[in-house]
């Protein structure tokens, strides 16, 4: 294998001026993401039906998936319906593996639940979330009608209940969903980025197709540690 090119070799005073000069960008980048979010926080939210999922204690209403709490985030599952576990979606299933549960108690101190819907049957999604070592409540939206529908899923909504009304408050998907994905978030830190053909990289820096990575021999990348078997 040929090795990638590297970055240019210069002294350390040369190196700490570049850093810099980024650093500068970096932090502009920081105060134009707090202005993002401050208009998001000032978002109108819009009324929600009434709308019926089920989980593991049968059909639920919306208002009892926050758990208590005011605020509800939920993650769409994509959902290959009758697939085996190797074949679900990897990019789903990538955006998963950071919400352990001591990630979800710091959202849970903000009176915050998380929850993941998906349109597969409920055998089959709970299935999938124990086999990945995974203890978020996850809910059938199968029978939920329009309310809770989604292109096919990968998508990320916020829901905020008042009294007994549910709203929703803001809804995101594709590069949206990215704050659930901090491996990308470490390797844009990194010299070679992603290492994704869409980024901007100085010639010879290693690039694949956007999200190839997430699979390997047939499974999600996130599988192999929790089983050796092959894929057929």
């Amino acid at each position: 294998m040929t090795e990638p090119t590297s970055p240019n070799i210069v002294t350390r005073d040369v190196w700490e001026r570049a850093r810099a000069e980024l650093l500068v960008r970096e932090k502009a980048h920081t105060r134009a993401g707090d202005a993002l979010a401050a208009a998001r926080r000032r978002l109108p939210m819009t009324p929600m039906d009434d709308v019926t999922v089920v989980g593991p204690n049968g059909p639920s209403p919306l208002s009892d998936v926050f758990g208590g709490r005011r605020i509800l985030i939920v993650y769409f599952f994509m959902w290959k319906k009758g697939a085996p576990h190797p074949k679900q979606c990897e990019g789903c299933t990538h955006s998963q593996t950071a919400l352990d549960a001591q990630v979800r108690a710091y959202l849970e101190a903000r009176d915050v639940t998380y929850a993941v819907f998906s349109s597969g049957p409920l055998n089959e999604i709970i299935a999938y979330r124990d086999f990945m070592g995974w203890t978020m409540p996850w809910y059938s939206t199968a029978d939920s009608g329009d309310a809770l529908k989604t292109r096919d899923g990968g998508d990320l909504r916020c829901y905020l209940k008042a009294g007994d009304q549910v709203f929703q408050t803001y809804e995101t998907k594709w590069r949206g969903i990215e704050a659930m994905l901090p491996t990308l978030q470490l390797l844009d830190l990194t010299p070679y980025g992603r290492q994704e053909t869409w980024e901007d990289s100085p010639p010879g820096w290693p690039q694949d197709k956007a999200g190839s990575w997430w699979r390997r021999d047939g499974r999600p990348i996130a599988q192999w540690p929790l089983t050796d078997a092959k894929v057929d």
